[in-house]
């Protein structure tokens, strides 16, 4: 018979090993020696170990589950419970029911990280919900659509809810989804509208502008050219497809046209200067005329000057008041000799300034009279009264006196 601390072979070959409970029948050996045999389920017992240690080392270092772990150790208890190793099974008892106690613990921890993590998912859906439902009434097209796109890709990421709980929160991020893709559906629709009313607007316009390209009534057309330009941007896009064709067809009618008319102006600024410059030495020559010392002789020199003047075209507009200005002070000083002429050579002028010179030197002497009375008589206002008369008397005397010179008297 062979034993040893944990267990003992009898002479029949039966393996007992030994319990708190005492001995319990672990199995029969006949193949070999009593030492073959306490070796053989030694060795059991020492796989029992390594078992034991590699499932500690799984639930501590791994994700395994709680249920799996559980398993693995009822299998391993059931071999203990059965006594078929000779070693400290207590032992393996106490470190199997630590075990459980860690996957009791581990499952808990898991559990309230599961409630942690689904909180925190349902926190994250509910903000994305109401991203999603702000972002449904926005304008911003291209911002906002992408931005729901990445929204999905974010719900996608996220642990599910419970069934009731995540399709609330999905149906809601749908119908802000759904909301807005109507709403930009309905929008581009709209602006197809309105970027089609716009092309046939604009393709009158340029059917307008092409046939205005050959005009040359240079004023009306210019201004009919800048309505049409108002009326371009008032209507606004059109297609892209056709936008940059239509304006291209438009800016080129206007081009065609303002060529044209820069061309002409360009000859005619020239020739308008070449004006100017005949002009002014014609109101130089006009300018010599001056003083007037024979009305007939500068009658007949300015005549023979303003023939030329009138012969010769436009001039820039600008220089115009200047030039003629030159003009019109020699014409004037004409017209005021041939004036003075009239009033001198006027019989009935010369006669009616001679009587009315006359009657104001008589009401001069009278009043003159009559002063040198009031002041004799010492009334000095009364004298005073009638040397204010008198000076206005005096002064319309000097001026008939000054006219009546002009006659020649």
């Amino acid at each position: 018979m062979s034993s040893d601390p944990w267990g003992r072979v009898d002479e029949t070959g039966t393996v007992y090993v030994r319990t708190a409970d005492g001995e319990q029948v672990v199995g029969s050996w006949q193949a070999g020696s009593p030492e073959e045999a306490l070796a053989y389920f030694e060795r059991k017992y020492e796989g029992l170990v390594v078992e034991i240690g590699l499932l500690e080392k799984r639930v501590q270092t791994t994700d395994l589950s709680a249920k799996d772990a559980q398993v693995a150790i009822d299998h391993i208890r059931g071999q203990v419970d059965a006594h078929h190793a000779v070693g400290d099974l207590a032992a393996l008892r106490v470190r199997l029911d630590k075990l459980v106690q860690t996957v009791e613990s581990r499952r808990e921890e898991r559990k309230q990280q599961r409630a942690k993590q689904s909180d925190e998912a349902r926190k994250a859906k509910e903000d994305l919900v109401v991203e999603a439902e702000q972002l449904a009434q926005s304008d911003q097209w291209r911002a906002a659509g992408e931005r729901l796109r990445a929204l999905v890709d974010i719900w996608k990421g996220l642990p599910r809810l419970d069934r009731k709980s995540d399709d609330e929160l999905w149906h809601r991020f749908s119908h802000a989804r759904s909301a807005f893709s109507k709403r930009r559906k309905a929008h581009f629709a709209q602006l197809d509208s309105q970027r089609e009313d716009a092309r046939r607007v604009k393709e009158r316009l340029v059917a307008e502008a092409e046939s205005l390209s050959g005009s040359t009534d240079w004023g009306p057309t210019a201004a009919r050219y800048r309505e049409l330009m108002a009326d371009w941007k008032a209507a606004g896009r059109a297609q892209r497809e056709h936008e940059d064709d239509l304006w291209n067809r438009f800016r080129g009618a206007q081009d065609v046209f303002f060529a044209a008319r820069s061309s002409v102006f360009a000859e005619r600024d020239a020739e308008q200067t070449e004006n100017l410059k005949l002009k002014e030495e014609l109101a130089g020559e006009a300018e010599k005329i001056l003083p007037v010392t024979d009305l007939k002789a500068a009658r007949a020199a300015f005549r023979s000057v303003n023939e030329r003047w009138e012969a010769i075209g436009h001039v820039p507009r600008d220089s115009r008041p200047k030039v003629e200005g030159r003009m019109h002070a020699v014409e004037r000083a004409i017209q005021e000799a041939e004036e003075a002429e009239w009033r001198r050579t006027n019989p009935e002028a010369r006669a009616r300034a001679e009587g009315l010179t006359g009657q104001l030197q008589a009401a001069v002497d009278k009043l003159r009279t009559q002063i040198d009375q009031a002041r004799a008589q010492g009334n000095s206002a009364r004298a005073d009264k009638l040397q204010r008369e008198l000076d206005g008397r005096q002064a319309l005397l000097d001026q008939a006196l000054k006219g009546l010179q002009e006659f020649g008297g």
